[in-house]
């Protein structure tokens, strides 16, 4: 399994379908990603949030997400702190992620009798550092969208970059 990443995304109106939903295709057709998880959710006008389903914001069907094998369904977007106070009408969404093309290439080096001696992601704004990280993941596994290897494997990365 290649590195699995996860943001949340917020958007005014259902801007989703003609700005968002076409990148997301050509990642998945590029095959440079597999969508562990996708969920949605939206402000209603009372302020409470309420989860959305992708064929709304998509009716075109141009994002085709099957979660993978018996993955479970993830956490319920909904209940995530960072959508409090977020204007009515505005949408969010959850995209967990595998990098896929970072396996052959870790595969190709190994094969070259080399190996990986650092990987970091560049944080955004002095984000994301060892604690934080290890934080999201753990919310991550608590939410159901890891499992219990796949979060023990992404620790084992976190701590070794």
């Amino acid at each position: 399994m290649g590195p699995v990443e996860y943001l949340v995304v917020t958007f005014p109106g259902s801007r989703f379908a003609d700005t968002v939903a076409p990148v997301l295709a050509e990642a998945l057709s590029a095959q440079a990603v597999r969508i562990l998880d996708l969920a949605f959710a939206r402000t209603a006008q009372d302020g409470t949030t309420e989860t959305v389903e992708l064929s709304e914001l998509d009716p075109r069907g141009l994002v085709a997400f099957e979660p993978p094998g018996e993955a479970p369904r993830g956490p319920d977007l909904t209940r995530i702190r960072a959508l409090e106070g977020l204007p009515a009408d505005s949408f969010a969404a959850l995209i967990v992620w595998e990098d896929l093309w970072s396996v052959p290439l870790a595969e190709a080096v190994r094969t070259a009798g080399g190996q990986l001696v650092a990987h970091e992601r560049v944080p955004v704004d002095g984000e994301d550092d060892v604690i934080t990280l290890l934080e999201r993941l753990a919310a991550l596994r608590e939410q159901g969208a890891l499992t219990d290897d796949e979060f023990a494997a992404q620790k084992t990365r976190i701590l070794a970059d």
